[in-house]
């Protein structure tokens, strides 16, 4: 039996961060939704610091939905320190910014990035690419057992 992952959204927008949250939820995930604000916070949920000490090790996300521009450590220092780390390397990670710099994009190519989508500015398509993204990686991507 396999175990239900969470999907791990960092998002310092308020307002996008309750968009993604509703899309994952239209889309009838069972899987939980843990949201946190900034980079520092996605180190500290991965590596079980925090408010987040008592994070059993097995529970490792599906998939991190990451935006880029976020306070105090962004999403590419985020990845970056991801893949250099062999108990996180192996996680899913979708860029899900506003940015469509070049260099943003390339970047994250470089650094391991599983996906890069940018944010629809229209509600509906914001929707419809934060639903299929949590379908696909929660749900029909299947990751071997890393433990």
């Amino acid at each position: 039996m396999s175990t239900i992952r969470t999907i791990l959204l960092a998002e310092d927008s308020p307002a996008d961060a309750e968009m993604a949250i509703d899309a994952l939820r239209e889309a009838n995930l069972i899987n939980p939704i843990v949201h946190v604000e900034d980079g520092v916070e996605v180190m500290e949920y991965l590596n079980r610091e925090g408010r987040f000490a008592d994070r059993t090790d097995e529970d490792v996300p599906a998939v991190l939905l990451l935006d880029i521009k976020m306070p105090r450590m962004d999403g590419l220092e985020v990845l970056q320190r991801m893949r250099s780390d062999p108990r996180h390397k192996h996680i899913p990670v979708v860029i899900l910014s506003s940015s469509r710099e070049e260099s943003d994009l390339a970047r994250s190519w470089d650094l391991g990035v599983n996906a890069y989508v940018v944010k629809p500015v229209d509600v509906d398509q914001f929707f419809t690419a934060v639903r299929t993204l949590g379908r696909f990686w929660a749900v029909l991507n299947e990751a071997p057992n890393r433990r």
